[in-house]
């Protein structure tokens, strides 16, 4: 595993629990997912929800693929449901999933970057809604949906992951992100069960190791735009 860039917030951070984890995948993003549910513990005291870029008209399987990944349940999101600790909640298509007031709001609003659901919406909203309790995760996919998205959560003094770009199948994504983000963290999905359960138990003022800036410059300027 590797790290990159420092924390940065709004002052010491309070006594407070990273137990709103939000991730975001596109292309080659159903294989990372898969990984990831299958190395989070099964003790995991933090909500889990997943953003995935899907055909508006067909059919999502991902909450029942996800659930036989790994030891947490996984559900799809439903409006207006309060969610708990321990569990994985998976956008189903053509709505946007918002994190609000300890429950989920399901929006068919207008398309981000052209994707509905789009990672943005899912992150920025928790970011708004849970600040320094947020842990957000950018795994495969092509352009860069996602990157804005962390950008809110860093700045609301949140946690900032990304997959490592050697790692993804397509790593457009995490290129944008480790381009215009401050990301805390690089890691492969062999370590990112580990990572997760450590982040997740560290409470309050908790120290960031800093990253290996040269490594993180060169990954930024790596990036392109897929071609469409």
């Amino acid at each position: 595993m590797q790290e990159k860039g420092q924390a940065f917030g709004r002052g010491p951070c309070r006594m407070q629990n990273r137990d709103i984890i939000v991730v975001g995948a596109s292309a080659g993003g159903v294989e990372a997912l898969r990984a990831l549910a299958s190395r989070l513990p099964p003790d995991l005291p933090a909500s889990v929800f997943v953003v995935l870029h899907l055909s508006a008209g067909m059919p999502s399987e991902l909450a029942s693929v996800l659930s036989r990944s790994g030891p947490l349940p996984a559900h799809e999101a439903i409006t207006g449901q309060m969610f708990e600790p321990g569990r994985i909640y998976v956008a189903p298509p053509d709505r946007h999933l918002i994190l609000e007031n300890s429950h989920m709001r399901l929006w068919r609003g207008p398309k981000e970057n052209r994707h509905r659901p789009a990672i943005n919406v899912l992150f920025r909203s928790a970011a708004v809604a849970y600040g320094p309790r947020v842990i957000g995760i950018v795994l495969s996919g092509i352009l860069d949906d996602g990157t804005t998205g962390l950008w809110w959560i860093k700045r609301h003094g949140g946690v900032a992951i990304v997959q490592d770009p050697a790692d993804a199948i397509f790593p457009d994504m995490i290129y944008s992100a480790l381009e215009h983000v401050q990301v805390d963290h690089i890691v492969t999905m062999e370590g990112i069960g580990g990572l997760l359960a450590n982040i997740v138990d560290r409470r309050g003022n908790q120290s960031l190791h800093p990253a290996r800036a040269n490594q993180a410059e060169e990954a930024g300027r790596k990036w392109r735009p897929s071609e469409q």
